[in-house]
């Protein structure tokens, strides 16, 4: 690779970093970091508490309550997607066995 082309590699990295916001972000939580008055014995946790991110967060925990609640949100659709329903003609008769069916 020429070094032109390396160059050119770094200046497009730049811009897009600087396009998203990602310089900026970093200036703020670096300048966050050097103006706290007692250092944080634990840096990058401060610097992912700083942008937002999750601290001390079991992800496997979080994933596995995600599906189960999507199980059951999809065992309450199809429930309420029975109660819903227009009867058919099984339905009806299970429903209510006790009513004769109409002879016409």
């Amino acid at each position: 690779m020429s070094y032109q082309a390396v160059d050119q590699k770094k200046e497009d990295f730049r811009k897009y970093l600087e396009k998203n916001g990602i310089i900026d972000a970093l200036t703020k939580v670096l300048v966050g970091l050097y103006e706290e008055p007692e250092k944080p014995e634990a840096p990058i946790d401060f610097i992912k508490q700083f942008l937002g991110g999750p601290s001390d967060v079991d992800v496997e925990a979080l994933r596995h309550e995600n599906e189960e609640l999507k199980r059951k949100v999809d065992e309450l659709q199809q429930k309420l997607d029975e109660l819903t329903a227009p009867p058919t003609a099984e339905n009806a008769t299970t429903q209510n066995p006790t009513t004769e069916p109409t002879q016409a």
